[in-house]
């Protein structure tokens, strides 16, 4: 195909009955970019202020270089694998702030209510499903009533699934059903939508500052998870093979280069598809080598990487561990999804109009009252499953589950990796990246046996940096608008 041009002769120009006359006025839409064009074009968006996550690769590539010169042990196999999961349950957690912060919200209550929803599970797990028993009569009636009012706000909200949701935790919880695994799992979840009904209420519909209310919940999930689970007390559920296989286990062989195909796979198939059928649309797209390019690298990436973790990574000769571990095709699914929904739907559409602008969103005919709402539920139920991943990992849930550093290490993965305090920027991919950034500070700070005094200071002056190259592209943004 031969690209076109915006720009037509002065005879085109004057027959506007003419087809290039009819494409000229849609300019650069119906422009193809050469390979030139577009990286000049990148280039551009950069030194203009759209930095993207640019910053965040570039200090992990930083990182991982450093760590690999200061420790022998950093680029093991049985290390690389044990990263994936050692950060995966505040990534998952930073995938559901991201959709709070592209509204220009904060959710302060994202890392107890995770917690709340993983001491529900572990107790259920616990105490053979007899929730009343572990609850008490008192906080079990007080459990079920929270339920039941997260439910009747969400179906005020018209998120009906949020209120379908949390009744459906009310049946779990009443009904008794003997420990299983599966809705255990169901019921985190349930408990993490509701808790997202509720936050979402009380910031939508009321008015009160996201900053206060989820500061206040912050405080009032973490005395949740105390009563549940008791001063000092502690609720394991290491002994179910399902859940402490959540974070510790790992496909076979034959499924990791199954994910593998289906993952790149599936990738190369949407994107080029796309691509192509833009082409054959005359619709502007990307340069057809640097798609290649992209999908290629990608593949080699994958191949590697799975040719790795299928190797025997044990250091002990007597027990074999390989395969890629359970908790990768987990955030896969989730990046998927929440990438799908931003990028591929109306409801992601509005995310970012009410993000952007709330009152031209609502000029416009957004319900940006509901939209603000249902943030707040994206992000507590993904907190939730966070926590049944972080607990499967420790193989416990106790008092401070989901406290302090879970939550600030969640949201600055979120705006390490790119996403904007300020609101209508950023992506899942983001929380992705900054998650992956905190967790091989935290594991090669521990390698080199460093104390979590300097762990958290370097933690911090990332979140810092991160938060400054945020403020300065915006205002170079603003700038170069004006």
């Amino acid at each position: 195909m031969t690209e076109t041009s915006s720009s037509t002769s002065p005879d085109t120009a004057a027959d506007p009955a003419s087809g290039d006359a009819v494409i000229a006025d849609f300019g650069i839409d119906t422009t193809a970019l050469s390979t030139r064009e577009a990286v000049r074009d990148y280039l551009a968006r950069l030194r203009g202020g759209q930095l993207g996550s640019l910053p965040a690769l570039l200090g992990l590539v930083a990182l991982m270089v450093m760590f690999t010169v200061l420790s022998d042990y950093f680029l093991s196999l049985h290390n690389l694998a044990n990263l994936l999961a050692q950060g995966a349950g505040q990534t998952i957690i930073a995938m559901g702030i991201v959709f709070v912060l592209l509204v220009g919200e904060i959710d302060l209550s994202a890392g107890t209510a995770s917690g709340a929803a993983g001491a529900v599970l572990a107790m259920h797990y616990v105490e053979d499903g007899n929730l009343l028993g572990g609850m008490g009569s008192t906080v079990f009636v007080v459990f079920l009533a929270a339920l039941a009012l997260a439910a009747v706000l969400a179906a005020l909200l018209r998120i009906w699934v949020g209120s379908a949701v949390s009744v459906l935790g009310i049946v779990l919880a009443g009904a008794g059903i003997p420990a299983n695994p599966w809705v255990e799992i169901l019921l985190a979840l349930c408990v993490g939508t509701a808790i997202g009904c509720i936050t979402g209420y009380l910031v939508a519909r009321i008015g009160m500052p996201s900053f206060v209310v989820t500061l206040a919940l912050f405080l009032t999930w973490q005395g949740v998870i105390l009563q549940f689970i008791g001063e000092g007390g502690v609720l394991g559920i290491s002994t179910s093979p399902v859940l402490n296989a959540v974070a510790n286990g790992n496909l076979s062989t034959l499924g990791s280069w199954a994910l593998y195909v289906v993952a790149v796979g599936g990738y190369a198939a949407i994107t080029l598809s796309g691509h192509f059928r833009r082409i054959r649309r005359g619709l502007v797209t990307r340069p057809t080598p640097l798609v290649l390019t992209k999908v290629g690298a990608l593949a080699v990436f994958g191949a590697v990487a799975t040719a790795l973790l299928t190797v025997n990574r044990s250091p002990n000769p007597s027990v074999v561990i390989n395969g890629v571990p359970y908790v990768v095709p987990i955030v896969l699914g989730l990046l998927v999804l929440g990438t799908y929904v931003l990028n591929r739907t109306r409801y992601g559409r509005h995310i970012y109009a009410v993000g952007g602008n709330r009152e031209a969103a609502r000029r416009a005919g957004i319900d940006v009252t509901r939209i603000r709402a249902s943030v707040f539920v994206v992000c507590s139920t993904t907190a939730a499953l966070g926590a049944v991943v972080y607990s499967s990992k420790v193989g416990s849930v106790d008092p401070q589950a989901g406290g302090l550093n879970t939550l600030l290490f969640a949201v600055g993965a979120a705006v390490i990796g790119g996403a904007s305090l300020f609101g209508g920027r950023g992506r899942v991919s983001n929380a992705v990246i900054g998650g992956t950034v905190l967790a091989v500070i935290a594991n090669g700070l521990g390698l080199l046996a460093q104390p979590a005094a300097v762990v958290s200071i370097v933690t911090g002056l990332v979140l810092l940096l991160a938060a400054t190259v945020d403020a300065l592209s915006r205002r170079r943004a603003g700038a170069g608008a004006r």
